[in-house]
């Protein structure tokens, strides 16, 4: 129904809280624990995903959860880039936006091939076996970033 619809534009407005809230996180220092956080978040929110031909409410959630953590992730990934460089903050943004919509068509071009070859499953551990490479380089390549410093350890 149009009510059902309006209700999922609404779902929106976690993310927006979400993204709020790990922006105060970043800047208190804690971008790593955030980035961990969304990444996991981003993960989860795949399994309630695959449900959603037998339960409206499962893919509610999964949309909160991938809304929540893609918007955190988003603004701490832009939080992080942004703390250096002063200088280079619109080439740094321009680049960032560059490979992030290269990435998204990529994950579009990918997601239509797998639907076609595999339907919603296919879709869905896609994007799982995505996040789960995501949190495995975040893993390899993670540095802990101090409160009180803000400085790599």
């Amino acid at each position: 129904s149009h009510t059902t619809i309006g209700a999922f534009g609404l779902v929106g407005v976690i993310g927006a809280l979400g993204a709020a809230g790990a922006g105060r996180w970043v800047d208190k220092g804690r971008g790593q624990a955030v980035t961990a956080m969304a990444l996991l978040v981003l993960l989860l929110a795949w399994w309630p995903l695959s449900l959603m031909p037998s339960s409206l409410w499962a893919l509610a959630l999964g949309i909160i959860l991938l809304d929540l953590g893609g918007q955190a992730l988003h603004v701490t990934n832009q939080s992080m880039i942004l703390r250096g460089q002063v200088h280079a903050h619109s080439r740094l943004v321009g680049l960032y936006m560059l490979f992030y919509a290269a990435g998204s068509g990529a994950g579009a071009i990918a997601t239509t091939a797998i639907y076609a070859q595999a339907g919603w499953n296919g879709v869905c551990a896609l994007g799982a076996a995505t996040c789960g490479t995501a949190v495995l380089f975040w893993l390899a390549t993670r540095r802990f970033m101090p409160a009180e410093l803000g400085q790599p350890t």
